[in-house]
């Protein structure tokens, strides 16, 4: 650990991870981010990033990237990590290679975006690994903070183009669920700010908003918002189940995605913002976060 030493970001060429970059550098604090070798690095480097070629899935290139830091911010996911070798292996062993490097390096903070309710389902690879990571960084004695947000809105909604210039949500499962959303751009603050956060080591930090929503309420909200009906498209849960089992079968992603919406559907992927809260302040209400999001999209609103 370098005491003003920069902030290792792995994940920052992609939207979170490069929103965290931004959001650090406006704070004043020295960024440096592990890139893949075949990765345009080239935004980053513009913004005043300092580039470390590496992979989480290469140790000896992981620590060098360390050397000096003072923290790391992690945003990498497998899951949407959409290149060759695009597997599990990505959240096991890239994340504890990371794990390991920190503990050796003596790295001041580590933050981990991790997932919300992961302790809650080993039947979700991908949540459960979250789990598996924030787990090892506590055995090897690492001081971290894991950052557990719900499902990314923005990008859930822009599958597909503009929903709202479409004035159709697309959605699988049931619309009338309610469960807890976060947009990128709020959770990308909140992890550059959980780096020198007072009092948070080693705890797990719910990520949403002030309640939980459906998508049929979010639809409701844009078409209050942009005074037009917003309707919702949603994916009977049937077609999802006999996709996850038939597909799933040889695409272990598509069984993944299946299980996670099938947790969605539990209605128990529900955020406490209690903590969220008190280290980050005020939490977005809902009304406030879509009309965010329609307003970054070229719309304009007529409230709030």
């Amino acid at each position: 650990m370098a005491e003003n030493g920069p902030v290792l970001v792995v994940g920052g060429t992609g939207l979170l991870g490069g929103q965290v970059v931004t959001e650090l550098l406006s704070r004043g604090r020295p960024v440096r981010a592990l890139v893949r070798p075949a990765s345009d690095a080239t935004r980053l480097e513009q913004a005043g990033a300092e580039i470390a070629r590496g992979d989480m899935m290469d140790p000896p290139s992981v620590r060098q990237a360390m050397d000096g830091a003072d923290a790391v911010v992690s945003t990498a996911a497998g899951y949407t990590r959409h290149s060759k070798g695009d597997t599990d292996e990505i959240d096991t062993i890239g994340n504890r290679n990371l794990a390991e490097a920190a503990s050796e390096a003596g790295i001041r903070r580590f933050v981990l975006t991790s997932i919300l309710t992961c302790d809650q389902t080993p039947q979700v690879p991908h949540f459960w690994h979250k789990k598996l990571a924030e787990d090892r960084l506590e055995e090897l004695g690492v001081p971290f903070v894991s950052l557990r947000p719900g499902a990314f809105l923005d990008m859930i909604t822009r599958m597909g183009g503009d929903p709202f210039a479409k004035r159709r949500l697309m959605w699988f499962g049931s619309p009338t669920i309610p469960l807890t959303f976060v947009l990128t751009s709020d959770l990308a603050g909140y992890l550059a700010d959980a780096v020198d956060a007072p009092g948070v080591d080693g705890q797990r930090i719910d990520i949403g908003w002030d309640r939980p929503v459906s998508m049929q309420e979010i639809a409701d909200i844009s078409g209050q918002l942009l005074r037009r009906q917003i309707r919702v498209r949603a994916v009977p849960a049937g077609l999802i189940n006999t996709a996850a089992a038939v597909v799933g079968r040889f695409n272990p992603a598509v069984k993944d995605l299946g299980a996670m919406l099938s947790w969605f559907r539990t209605g128990r992927y529900v955020a406490d913002p209690t903590r969220q809260r008190e280290v980050f302040g005020p939490v977005p209400t809902a009304e406030d976060a879509v009309a965010r999001l329609i307003r970054s999209l070229g719309h304009t609103t007529s409230a709030p």
